[in-house]
């Protein structure tokens, strides 16, 4: 048995896993049926006990690997991501929503306000409210797929990982290194914002490829300097608040930012 691989423990079944949904758009997981040619390969490699997007029936008691997707937004989503945790050997974040609360973290100042925008009463079905929040900022994750939505061959690569184990090195390197090998004009040139100059690289820059400036859905590299960054913004005319401002869009919980 190799170390730290699921899929190799010494037992006469496949590794289990389980994807859950929480508070997102459901878009991510329906990203991992999108890769119709490899989707029956993995799926042959692994024991898929519990999909929620695809069934209705109950979560298992027993697992070896979680795929989470969409934000903690509720005593009761945070109570089953510990319950996650607490079982699964490997757990997997799938989408911004996951890893740095996406959307719904747009919505965690004043959170308790934004259903009566909405409701003139909160349904019982929203569940005692929190702060909207990150699933790695509740419990430690071992495997990351950002974006949004996810990239499927970015999330098989992940999930190959997550079950055979990896010594690989992640990147922390921001996108503007990947528009130079592009060969991507800059749209700061044009007096453009764009949040590729502190954004986690690893798209091969596909939004920018096509012509539009980067929104940050992957989230601040960790390497990034946002301080120099802002004067970078400001030296090309482009107002930093409105900079700051978009980050929030995928950033609002991020503690990088």
């Amino acid at each position: 048995m190799c170390a730290n691989c699921i899929a190799c423990d010494e037992k006469p079944m496949p590794p289990r896993v389980v994807i859950v949904g929480l508070a997102s758009c459901f878009g991510c997981q329906l990203q991992i049926t999108n890769v119709e040619s490899h989707l029956l390969e993995v799926l042959g490699q692994i024991d898929l006990t519990y999909w929620q997007l695809a069934s209705s029936e109950p979560m298992p008691d027993d697992f070896d690997v979680a795929i989470i997707e969409g934000a903690v937004t509720t005593e009761e989503s945070e109570a089953l991501v510990r319950e996650l945790r607490s079982k699964a050997k490997a757990v997997v974040a799938i989408g911004a929503c996951a890893n740095t609360a996406g959307i719904p973290g747009m919505a965690a100042a004043d959170y308790r306000s934004r259903p009566t925008e909405v409701y003139a009463s909160v349904p019982e079905a929203c569940g005692s409210m929190i702060a909207p929040r990150s699933v790695p900022s509740v419990i430690d994750v071992e495997y990351r797929v950002p974006c949004c939505p996810i990239d499927p061959f970015e999330f098989i690569e992940t999930l190959t990982r997550a079950l055979y184990g990896s010594n690989a090195t992640q990147s922390t390197r921001t996108m503007c290194g990947d528009c130079k090998r592009n060969e991507t004009g800059c749209f700061y040139g044009e007096g453009t914002m764009c949040l590729g100059l502190v954004t986690l690289a690893g798209c091969g820059a596909r939004c920018v490829n096509l012509g539009r400036p980067c929104n940050g859905c992957r989230g601040i590299s960790p390497d990034a300097n946002l301080e120099s960054a802002r004067e970078s913004v400001e030296r090309y005319g482009v107002s930093v608040e409105a900079f700051d401002k978009a980050l929030e869009m995928f950033n609002q919980t991020n503690p990088h930012r």
